[in-house]
């Protein structure tokens, strides 16, 4: 079967009911390359949004995905350090953007590897279904984490030979339609990316890290059974929108890449700070005292 490759559509691209999901979704974490991705499948990602964005305000949630931070950072440690940082010497000011860079993804990523294994699994029949009263969930605050960093990125096309040799080489070694968002915000330090990359791609091509990727992702999805709301989707509601198998085709796609991102960020921060720190949340959130 000849799998459809929509066109992931920008944030700056999103109309109607489209732009409305991405500003709910800044209001969690970036809009980055899966939503963007699931944003060209029609009426797909509003459907998905709406099924899942309750669980996501909730501290269940939070905690589901400072466990598979925890064990990426545990992973990492066993993989080996890269000490990218004596190889690529920078200044002070490119060293503080990069390590707010690497936390940004460190904090979202594993959020959403535990969302997208929760649409597999409400996709390929799997009940979700919460079962907590509302009063009894803790909901954590809206809202993007003070000093988190933006994210930034260059074009997936560069104009600088040196990124597009190495976009070229990780899509490669990777298998990758598209680079993510997390190679292409480091990107915008071009030496750092090679030095980093070096240090990865020996890694990556382990069979020990295919091993270690798919416990990641087996973590994952036995902590998306356990978020508290019920999700209300299935491959039958993706049909009535006019879509069909590519989405879950998609989906899988991205919960079989995720785990191996999660670890390669973790890979790369602990050049920069220890496994205990960095296995706790970059961005601790707050509890929300009221609802609204």
């Amino acid at each position: 079967m000849r799998i459809r490759k929509p066109k992931p559509v920008a944030e700056y691209e999103a109309t109607g009911e489209l732009e409305r999901v991405y500003h709910e979704i800044r209001q969690i974490q970036g809009v980055n390359l899966n939503f963007r991705t699931w944003g060209g499948y029609g009426k797909f990602l509003p459907v998905m949004w709406d099924a899942t964005r309750a669980n996501l305000e909730t501290r269940v949630f939070e905690n589901a995905a400072d466990q598979v931070r925890a064990e990426a950072v545990r992973i990492a440690g066993q993989l080996g350090r890269l000490d990218i940082k004596a190889r690529s010497p920078l200044g002070e000011s490119q060293s503080y953007q990069i390590q707010k860079a690497l936390a940004l993804y460190h904090y979202i990523n594993p959020k959403l590897l535990v969302l997208t294994s929760a649409v597999r699994l409400a996709l390929i029949g799997e009940e979700l279904r919460g079962g907590a009263a509302q009063s009894d969930v803790e909901l954590i605050e809206r809202g993007v984490p003070a000093g988190m960093y933006p994210m930034e990125m260059v074009s997936e096309k560069p104009d600088d030979e040196l990124v597009k040799k190495i976009f070229a080489e990780i899509k490669r070694t990777l298998s990758l339609q598209s680079i993510n968002s997390d190679y292409r915000t480091l990107a915008l330090w071009p030496d750092y990316l090679a030095a980093a990359w070096s240090g990865l791609k020996p890694i990556v091509q382990r069979e020990e890290y295919s091993t270690v990727s798919a416990e990641l992702r087996e973590t994952a999805r036995k902590l998306a059974l356990s978020l508290p709301y019920a999700i209300d989707l299935s491959m039958e509601k993706v049909k009535e929108i006019g879509e069909g198998e590519e989405v879950f085709e998609k989906t899988e796609s991205f919960e079989k890449l995720l785990p191996g991102l999660i670890i390669n960020i973790a890979l790369l921060e602990l050049d920069w700070d220890s496994a205990e720190a960095l296995s706790r949340s970059p961005f601790p959130a707050e509890r929300r005292e009221y609802r609204r």
